[in-house]
């Protein structure tokens, strides 16, 4: 028999009889119709979403987060902050924190990911910038004491994924003397660059897959993108979220289109006077640079959690992603002097020759 692809399966008995209780409880208030219930979606983490319909021929979403492994407080926080701050993202509508069940508003079904054809850069461009837009949007809201910091406790422990689990699981190995030091070296450069950027709003997953195209009918350009996934955002490097839009962790554009749409993101940055750091108003150059070494931070970082989530978790897609991962680091380390070394230490693991050429001499 084919299963059925709609069907809500539970691994607790105890957890599925409590969530129809619960779901029974909203159903009137609400105007859900409980028996179109059916999968929405999957993250990385041990949350998923649902998808109900409603009387009224529209849809809601439900988040099943079990407590004992995900905390809802930060998505409540975040999504608070977001709408204030004019982001399109869902509204909480009815939540069971000590169950961790949350009903939410429905931006439809399709992600930015699923419009891209990754060959035709042109077409995603004016997606891009609507991108930016929210980005900016976001970031203008910012202020300090509000979220978690991304200080270098956080940076190092992110950057501790890619040994841990990159290299010690899934390579099967562990640097020692000569080779550990080159990666400290390494990790200590990148953490004190990122740190030297200024501070906003870091949604810390801000790419294509967690960005929704306005579900209305004669979807254009000119409507807002909706935001999701932004639980674990903190408050961190302005360079943190266009590295992410750009240097994606499911797709890789040509650098000619990643200088277009970080340039366009430039310049309205700075128009709003977010680029009031060092030479940044003036030199895009010494901004790249930036946006550079976080890119570095978060693919190492990546590349960890990608090889944790295969062997640990038992989702092996993700780890098919990580040469995009490697060929990202490589393509920084062999860019900058000073990370020469830790691009031989590298290539070395991966069994690649090493990189031909020199060094761009950037500093």
């Amino acid at each position: 028999m084919t299963p059925n692809p709609n069907a809500v399966l539970w691994a607790d008995p105890q957890r599925e009889a409590a969530f129809h209780v619960w779901l029974h409880s909203v159903v009137g208030a609400q105007g859900l119709r409980p028996a179109t219930l059916r999968p929405a979606s999957a993250d990385a983490s041990f949350r998923r979403y649902l998808r109900v319909d409603t009387v009224d021929g529209a849809s809601r979403i439900v988040m099943d987060a079990p407590p004992d492994q995900e905390n809802c407080q930060p998505f409540v926080r975040v999504a608070g902050l977001m709408q204030d701050a004019g982001l399109l993202v869902p509204h909480i509508l009815a939540w069971d924190g000590p169950q961790g069940f949350m009903l939410l508003s429905d931006l439809g079904t399709q992600t930015l990911m699923e419009q891209i054809d990754p060959l035709n850069p042109a077409a995603s461009h004016a997606r891009y910038l609507q991108a930016t837009d929210t980005l900016l949007a976001w970031q203008l809201a910012s202020k300090p004491g509000v979220l978690p910091p991304y200080d270098e406790p956080l940076l190092q422990r992110e950057l501790q994924l890619f040994p841990d689990w990159y290299l010690a699981q899934h390579r099967q190995t562990t640097l020692q003397g000569k080779d550990a030091d080159t990666l400290n070296k390494a990790f200590d450069s990148i953490v004190q660059r990122c740190l030297a950027a200024p501070s906003v709003y870091v949604h810390r997953d801000f790419m294509p897959r967690n960005l929704m195209i306005p579900a209305q009918p004669g979807t254009t350009p000119a409507q807002q993108l909706g935001v999701l996934d932004f639980q674990d955002a903190v408050y961190g490097p302005i360079s943190y979220d266009i590295a992410s839009l750009m240097r994606d962790a499911f797709l890789t554009w040509e650098e000619d289109f990643v200088i277009d749409i970080t340039i366009r993101y430039w310049e309205k940055a700075r128009k709003a006077g977010l680029m009031d750091f060092e030479d940044w108003h003036s030199d895009f150059g010494a901004f790249y640079r930036a946006v550079e070494w976080m890119g570095l931070q978060r693919h190492l970082k990546v590349a960890g959690i990608f090889a944790r989530l295969t062997l640990r978790d038992g989702k092996p897609r993700y780890l098919a992603d990580a040469p995009r991962f490697i060929h990202y680091i490589r393509h920084t380390t062999h860019r900058y002097r000073e990370l020469g070394p830790f691009l031989k230490l590298i290539d070395q693991i991966e069994g690649l020759e090493a990189a031909s050429g020199y060094a761009f001499g950037r500093v």
